[in-house]
C-alpha cells in the first residue's frame, strides 16, 4: 500500500481481533505517519485490538473508529455479544513486539464473534478475486513473492505460517487447527493446540477427543486413528501420566471418604490427599484460564507465551513428582488404618529429597493428630473412646474388674506408630491403666489432675510438629513426667491405704515356712490329727489347732487384717492319703492386692508350700527318729544282741539326716533368702506395678524351679519324693523293730519279776529268812523255789525265736539302706545336665563331699567321666 502523506508504498496496517479466527481486515486508506511514530527498521505497522469489557467505542481513537465504521466490525460484536461495544483498546505497535498483556481478569470469547468477521473476509475474497489475499504476508526487499497456485512460502516465512511474528497466516491455521464448533472446515490431522487442550482434560481424569483411558493397559493413550508424528505422541502420553495418577489418587479417596469403618486417621489423610488435590486443581485452573485467554485472544502456537507440550512438561514437573509421591502413599497406604496408616505415611519420610520429605511430613502431621488427640485423652483422663479401633491401646469390655491391670487393656502392636518406640507405647497404656485400676479397683476418685503436674497440650497440631523436630524432649517428656506421677501416686496408695508390703511379707512367713516358732509347734500340735486317714479330718478342727499355734507364738503380734486372711485348706484326697498329704495352709487376697497375688501366683504358693511342708515334715520325722534312738539306747542295755540292730538304724537314720540337712540348707538360704532378698529390692526400686508383677513373677518362677517343682525338673522331683517315701519307711521300720525289742524287754522283765515273786512267796512259806540259799538242796527237786521246767523252757524258746528274728531285722535294715543309697544315687545323678554341667550346684557341693567321703560311687557332675567304685 501507499501512503498519501510519504508516496511511499511501506506502510501495512492489520487489525487483528482476540477471538477472532483471522485478522479481520488490512487497512489501506488511512494514514497513521502524523499519530505514531514509525518503525525505521521494519517499515511495517500493526494494530492489534485487544478485547476485554468495561469500556465502549468512545475511547477508541477516532481514525480507528473510522475504519471500524466502514467496516461494521462494530456492529458485528456488538450484535454476538452486548449492546456495549466490547473493544478495550486498539494499541498501534511494531510488528516485532510481542502482545501486549490484557490487565485484570478476562472473559472468554465464544466462536461467534469470529464468524461474522470471516464470512465477510470470504465474501470480499469472492467479489474480488484479481486481488491479493490481505492476509498474505508482504514480500520484503530482495524476495519473491508466490505467484498464483504456488504454495511455497517467501524467504522471510520459511519454516513459520504467520504473517509477522507469532501471528499465524490464514491458511495455516485452517490446515491444522482441529475442528471446533462454529468452525466452517474440518481438520486433516492432530494439531499440538488440540493435544495441549486434551491434556489438560486428561489432567482432571477426563477423556479428550483424541487422548483416552485404555481400561485394558490401565493407562491413557493417543487414539491410533490420530495422525500425530512420534515426538508429540511420546510427549503426550508423558503429560497424560499427571491424569492416571490423578486418577488413582481420587479413586481411593472417593472410596475411603465414604467408608465409616476407615477411622478418624484415614479420614484425615484422605482430606490430606484432598488439600494437595486442591492445590494441583489450581493448577489445572491457572493453566485453563491461559488456554482460553489465548482462545480470546485468538493467538495460536507461534507466541512466546502461549501453551505448548513442552511447556506443560515443564510446568507440570514438580506437581508430577508430588503426585507420584502421593500415589506412592496410597499404594503402601492400601488395607491400613489407624496407628498402622500413620506407620506407612512415616516410612516415607526417610527419605533425601527435602521437598518430598516436607510434604510427607506435612500429611503426617495431619494424620497423626487424631493418633495425639486418643493419646492426650488416654495419659490425662484414662479415656478410650476408639470406636474403629485404630489407637494402638485396646480394652476389652467383658473383662471384669479384678482382671483390670492383666486383661482389660493391652497394647495392639499392629497399630504402634513407628515414630513412638515400644518403651513409649508400654508407658503410654501404664499411665491410663493406672489412672482406670486407682478409680475402679481402689476406688480413689482423685482427679488425674492432681496425680499429673504437667498441664494438658492445647495444641495437638503443633505437638504433632514437634514430634519430628524435637521428640526426645517435647513428646518424650510429656509421657515421662505422666507416667512417673501416675505410677508413684499408685504406688503410694497401694501402700499405705492397701499394705502390700506387709502382704508379701506375711505370704514369705507363713507360706514359705519362714516362720519357724510358728510351724514348728503347728506340726507338734497337728501331729495327731494328720497321723489320721485323711477321709476322717474336719477342717473346723484344723482352724482351731492354728488359732492355738498363732496364739501360743510369736504370730500373735501380727496385724488383725493379716491374722485374718491366714486359714486351713484341704487338698483333693486320694485313697490312702493321711492327713499329712492333704494339709495345707491358704491365705485369702482381695481387692487390689489380688493383682499382685493373683489365682496363679496363689497355686504356685500352694505348691512350693506342699513341697516345703514335706521336706519339713521329714526333717520332723527324722528328729523323732533320732529322740528315739537316745531313748531306746538305755532302754536297750540289757538285750546286747539287739545292738547291731541299733547301731544299724543309727547309721541309716544320720545318712538321711545328712541329706534332709543339706536339701533344707538349700532351700532356705540359696532357693528362698537369696530370691527374696532380690525381690525385696526390686520391689523397692519399683517404679511401677508392672515392675512389681514382674518382679515377683520372677521370684516365683526361681523358687519353682529351683524347688524342682517345674516341668523339666520332675523326674528330679519323682527321685526325691522317693528318698522322702524311704524316710518314712524307716521310720516305720524302725518303729516296729523298737517295738519288737520293748516288747521282748517287757517279757523278759516280767518272767524274771514272777520269778522272783514266786520265790519270795516259797521263802516266807518255810519261815526262811533273807541268807537262806535261793534253791536249797531240799526243794530244787521239785521246784517250788523258781520256775518249773516247762516255763523255763517256754521263756528259753521265746528268746531263741526274738534272737533268730534279729538277723531278719538287719537284713530288712539293708535292704533299705541299699534301696535309700540307690535312690540318693539315681537322684545325685539326675543333677546332671544333658550339657554335663551341674543343675543345682549348691545341693550337688554338699552331698558330694558325703559321699566322696564313704566312697560311694555316682557319676560326679562336676568331673566329666569320673566314677568311683561301689562298695
Amino acid at each position: 500500500m501507499t501512503c498519501r502523506c510519504t508516496g511511499k508504498a511501506d506502510v501495512r496496517v492489520t487489525c487483528s481481533v482476540v477471538g477472532f479466527p483471522e485478522p479481520v481486515w488490512t487497512l489501506s486508506e488511512v494514514c497513521l505517519c502524523d499519530s505514531r511514530q514509525r518503525n525505521a527498521a521494519k517499515g511495517r505497522w500493526s494494530v492489534s485490538c485487544l478485547v476485554g469489557w468495561g469500556e465502549s467505542c468512545d475511547s477508541v481513537p477516532a481514525f480507528v473508529m473510522c475504519l471500524f465504521s466502514g467496516l461494521q466490525l462494530c456492529h458485528a460484536v456488538r450484535s454476538g455479544v452486548t449492546t456495549r461495544c466490547p473493544l478495550h483498546a486498539l494499541l498501534l505497535r511494531p510488528a516485532s513486539d510481542p502482545a501486549p498483556e490484557l490487565p485484570g481478569a478476562q472473559r472468554p470469547v465464544g466462536p461467534e464473534l469470529g464468524q461474522p468477521g470471516e464470512q465477510r473476509h470470504q465474501q470480499h475474497r469472492r467479489a474480488h478475486p484479481q486481488r491479493p489475499d490481505p492476509a498474505a504476508p508482504v514480500p520484503a526487499a530482495g524476495t519473491v513473492s508466490p505467484g498464483p497456485g504456488d504454495g511455497r512460502l517467501s524467504p522471510a516465512a520459511a519454516g513459520q505460517t504467520t504473517t509477522s511474528k507469532g501471528v499465524p497466516s490464514a491458511a495455516s491455521r485452517s490446515m491444522t487447527r482441529p475442528r471446533r464448533d462454529g468452525d466452517a472446515g474440518g481438520a486433516v490431522e492432530v494439531t499440538e493446540a488440540a493435544l495441549v487442550r486434551d491434556i489438560l482434560y486428561v489432567f482432571q481424569g477426563i477423556d479428550g477427543r483424541n487422548i483416552k483411558m485404555s481400561s485394558a493397559d490401565n493407562c491413557y493413550k493417543v487414539e491410533g486413528k490420530a495422525n500425530l508424528n512420534k515426538s508429540l505422541r511420546d510427549t503426550a502420553m508423558r503429560l497424560a501420566e499427571l491424569g492416571w495418577l490423578h486418577n488413582k489418587i481420587r479413586k481411593y479417596t472417593d472410596q475411603r471418604s465414604l467408608d465409616r469403618s476407615f477411622g478418624l486417621v484415614g479420614q484425615s489423610f484422605c482430606a490430606a490427599l484432598h488439600q494437595e488435590l486442591k492445590e494441583y486443581y489450581r493448577l489445572l485452573s491457572v493453566l485453563h484460564s491461559q488456554l482460553q485467554l489465548e482462545d480470546d485472544q485468538g493467538v495460536n502456537l507461534g507466541f512466546e507465551s502461549s501453551l505448548t507440550l513442552r511447556r506443560l512438561l515443564v510446568w507440570t514437573y514438580d506437581p508430577k513428582i508430588r503426585l507420584k509421591t502421593l500415589a506412592a502413599l496410597v499404594d503402601h497406604c492400601q488395607g491400613r488404618k489407624g496407628g498402622e496408616l500413620a506407620s506407612a505415611v512415616h516410612a516415607y519420610t526417610k527419605t533425601g529429597d527435602p521437598s518430598m520429605r516436607s510434604l510427607v511430613q506435612h500429611i503426617l502431621s495431619l494424620v497423626s493428630h487424631p493418633v495425639l488427640s486418643f493419646l492426650y485423652r488416654w495419659i490425662y483422663d484414662g479415656e478410650l473412646e476408639d470406636t474403629h479401633h485404630e489407637f494402638f491401646v485396646a480394652s476389652d469390655p467383658t473383662v471384669k474388674t479384678d482382671r483390670l491391670w492383666h486383661d482389660k487393656y493391652t497394647l495392639r502392636t499392629s497399630m504402634i506408630p513407628s515414630f513412638m518406640t515400644m518403651d513409649q507405647s508400654r508407658k503410654v497404656l501404664l499411665i491410663g491403666k493406672s489412672i482406670n485400676f486407682l478409680h475402679q479397683v481402689c476406688h480413689d476418685q482423685t482427679p488425674p489432675t492432681k496425680m499429673i503436674a504437667v498441664p494438658r497440650s492445647a495444641e495437638p497440631l503443633q505437638d504433632a510438629a514437634d514430634l519430628f523436630t524435637d521428640l526426645e524432649n517435647a513428646f518424650q517428656g510429656k509421657i515421662d513426667a505422666a507416667y512417673f506421677e501416675t505410677s508413684k501416686y499408685l504406688l503410694d496408695v497401694l501402700n499405705r491405704k492397701y499394705s502390700l508390703l506387709d502382704h508379701m511379707q506375711a505370704v514369705r512367713r507363713y507360706l514359705l515356712l519362714g516362720q519357724g516358732d510358728f510351724i514348728r509347734h503347728l506340726m507338734d500340735l497337728l501331729k495327731p490329727e494328720l497321723a489320721r486317714p485323711a477321709t476322717t479330718l474336719y477342717q473346723h478342727n484344723l482352724t482351731g489347732i492354728l488359732e492355738t499355734a498363732v496364739r501360743a507364738t510369736n504370730a500373735q503380734f501380727d496385724s488383725p487384717e493379716i491374722l485374718k486372711r491366714l486359714d486351713v485348706r484341704l487338698l483333693e484326697v486320694s485313697p490312702g492319703d493321711t492327713g499329712w498329704d492333704v494339709f495345707s495352709l491358704d491365705y485369702h487376697v482381695d481387692g487390689p492386692i489380688a493383682t499382685v497375688f493373683t489365682r496363679e501366683c496363689m497355686s504356685h504358693y500352694l505348691r512350693v508350700f506342699n513341697f516345703l511342708w514335706r521336706a519339713k515334715r521329714m526333717e520332723y520325722i527324722l528328729t523323732d527318729i533320732r529322740k528315739g534312738h537316745m531313748c531306746n539306747a538305755k532302754l536297750l542295755r540289757s538285750l546286747p544282741e539287739f545292738s547291731g540292730v541299733l547301731h544299724h538304724c543309727h547309721i541309716l537314720a544320720s545318712e538321711m539326716v545328712h541329706f534332709i540337712h543339706q536339701m533344707q540348707y538349700y532351700i532356705t538360704f540359696e532357693v528362698l533368702e537369696c530370691s527374696w532378698d532380690e525381690l525385696w529390692n526390686q520391689v523397692q526400686q519399683a517404679q511401677d506395678l508392672d515392675h512389681i508383677i514382674a518382679a515377683h513373677e520372677a521370684f516365683l518362677g526361681t523358687v519353682i524351679s529351683r524347688c524342682l517343682l517345674d516341668s523339666d525338673s520332675r523326674a528330679l522331683l519323682n527321685q526325691l519324693r522317693a528318698v522322702f517315701d524311704q524316710i518314712i519307711e524307716l521310720q516305720s521300720t524302725q518303729d516296729a523293730i523298737c517295738r519288737a525289742a520293748l516288747e521282748e524287754l517287757q517279757r523278759r522283765l516280767q518272767f524274771e519279776d514272777k520269778k522272783k515273786q514266786r520265790e519270795a512267796e516259797t521263802c516266807a512259806h518255810h519261815g526262811l529268812g533273807a541268807g537262806v540259799p535261793a534253791s536249797p538242796p531240799w526243794c530244787s527237786s521239785k521246784g517250788q523255789w523258781g520256775v518249773t521246767a516247762a516255763e523255763e523252757e517256754q521263756e528259753n524258746q521265746r528268746i531263741r525265736e526274738f534272737r533268730e528274728s534279729i538277723p531278719k531285722m538287719c537284713s530288712q535294715l539293708r535292704i533299705l539302706t541299699h534301696f535309700y543309697q540307690g535312690v540318693v544315687q539315681q537322684f545325685l545323678v539326675l543333677l546332671t545336665t544333658s550339657s554335663g554341667e551341674p543343675a543345682l550346684p549348691e545341693l550337688q557341693a554338699g552331698l558330694h563331699e558325703h559321699y566322696r567321703a564313704r566312697g560311694r560311687g555316682c557319676v560326679c557332675p562336676w568331673v566329666p567321666g569320673r566314677r568311683s567304685s561301689h562298695t
